[in-house]
Formats: structure tokens, sequence, C-alpha cells
């Protein structure tokens, strides 16, 4: 038997040696052909410089309105979690987007804040009274407060109310004032509304009553007795920026007061003087919101999206 079985004689084993030859090699490259494929699929990728930031890189929704406006106030919702001034699924951010300031953006109904991304935000007519009704319609005291501030405070451009930690504290103590200690709560000198009259969750006429309290538009900030704080201003840059000083400077109250020492205040003059070169600083509040979106942009977020 030996080499007798591979052994193929005459014309008519010519076709299956050929035939074997080729179905040895189409095996051959099939093999290799599934090796390739696995390969590509298990080796890791060594991506260049052009698609990480392709890929890391926000994409935009052109087709939605006001895109800018909806990435600004993502960027604000994100870094409030980032500081910790959120609370659970609670507080709301608006901004206005016609001449009256009547139809404004809004956070969904009860989303946490890390979570919004620009194409989420809802659009709300503060002189709409079916709002509530509507599919996808914006929380209740959302709605109240929000509503309220868009219909009778057109200065109001853009609204934040958060329940943060030291502005809250300040809103409970029998003397809600927040003294010029330092240069942040310098700048909120002589511009402060306090609310000493709380009444329950801030449905509408609640959130009539408050919003009368920001009528003067001196006043961008209104500490809201035994519930939280409320920051106005032109735009999402100047209310965050705003936002986050306050709430530096109860902090840095709230501490001091824990010293039981002295506290050394500043002059009226030198309070207003301070407030008012702070106002008339440039673009910084442009500037820190511009960081903060590009450090969501570094990160990867889907923010702006």
């Amino acid at each position: 038997m030996r080499g007798k079985s591979c052994r193929f004689k005459g014309a008519g084993n010519d076709w299956v040696l050929t035939f074997s030859i080729a179905l040895v090699r189409q095996l051959l490259m099939g093999a290799l052909h599934i090796r390739v494929r696995f390969d590509k699929r298990t080796q890791p990728h060594h991506y260049s410089m052009q698609e990480d930031l392709a890929m890391n890189a926000p994409q935009t929704i052109s087709n939605i309105e006001h895109w800018e406006e909806r990435v600004d106030l993502a960027a604000a919702f994100r870094w409030t979690v980032r500081l910790n001034m959120h609370e659970a699924v609670a507080n709301h951010f608006s901004l206005s987007i016609n001449d009256d300031g009547t139809r404004f953006l809004m956070n969904p109904n009860q989303m946490h804040f890390s979570r919004i991304r620009a194409s989420d935000l809802i659009i709300v007519d503060a002189n709409d009274p079916d709002t509530l009704n509507r599919p996808g319609a914006p929380d209740p005291t959302a709605w109240g407060l929000h509503g309220g501030l868009h219909r009778h405070c057109p200065h109001a451009r853009c609204a934040m109310h958060v329940h943060s930690v030291h502005a809250t504290v300040l809103a409970c103590l029998k003397d809600k004032r927040l003294p010029p200690l330092d240069q942040n709560a310098a700048m909120f000198h002589n511009r402060i509304a306090i609310d000493d009259s709380y009444g329950g969750l801030a449905f509408e006429e609640e959130g009539e009553r408050c919003a009368h309290l920001l009528a003067d538009p001196k006043v961008k900030t209104l500490i809201m007795g035994n519930h939280g704080v409320m920051i106005i201003g032109d735009t999402v840059a100047e209310t965050f920026n705003r936002l986050y000083y306050f709430e530096r400077a109860a902090q840095t109250y709230i501490t001091a007061l824990q010293t039981g020492r002295p506290l050394d205040i500043l002059s009226d003059e030198v309070a207003e003087k301070t407030a008012s070169e702070i106002e008339e600083y440039p673009e910084q509040d442009i500037r820190h919101l511009a960081e903060l979106k590009a450090m969501l942009d570094d990160e990867g977020s889907n923010y702006a999206t």
C-alpha cells in the first residue's frame, strides 16, 4: 500500500488532482482570511490624534433651534453637578429665546442634571395656560417659578434655581443677609432680595410672588427663605458665573461664622466699589463658561448633542 494511495494513473485522474489542489488552496485562503479578520477585531487600534479629536468632539445637531444657547445651558447643568450644587432630580434652569422673554428653554421634567444634553431641553411658553396639560410638560414647580419670572421680569433672560448647600444654609438663618465679608460677597452688595415668606412648593401662586421680588433690574439674586436661591442674568455665562460666586461667598460666610470669632466686614463704600468693578470686569463670565465647555469637550462629554 506504500505510496499507492496517492498515486494517480492516467489522464482520467488529472481532474481529481487539479480539483484537490484547488480545494486545498481555497481552504488555506479561507483560513487565512478568517485569521486576518479575527486579528483585526482583537488587536488594539492605535488612533491618530485626528481620529481621537473626531471621536471626542461633540456632534452638533444643526437643525435644532437656538443650538448655541442649548449647548451653553447643557454645560451649566453638567457643571452644577460637578460642583455638587444640584439636588436629586429637582431644581431647574431656564433661558429666554424671544424678545419679551416669555418663551424659554428649560430642563425636562425631573431629568438628572448629569444627563441633560442640548437636544433634551424643552421649549416652554409662559403665556400658555395649558402648558402642564401638554405632552412633555415641565415640572409643575419649575413652571410655577420660571413661568411667573419670565412673564413679569423681561430683564431675567436666564434664571437658575438650586438648593445648593451653603446658599440654603444662609436661607435658613434668621438673618438671611450676606454681609460683604470678602471680595466674592462684596459683588452682591445691594444686589440681593430676600424672601422671608416661604409658603410651600413653588406652584403658580408662589412663583408669581417670588417673581415680583426680582422686579428691580439691579437685583440679580433672590435668597429664597427656607428654600434655596434664584439667580438671574442676561446670558447663561453671566448667570452661572453669578451662581458659582454666590455659593462660594455663602460658603465663606458660613465657615467664618463657625469659627465664633469676630468678622471683619467691609465698609459699604468699599463693598459698592468692588461690586461695580466686578460688574464692569471684561468677559470673565464668558471665559469661565468657555473653559468649562472646553473641559467637557476634552473628556468627550455628550452634553452638546
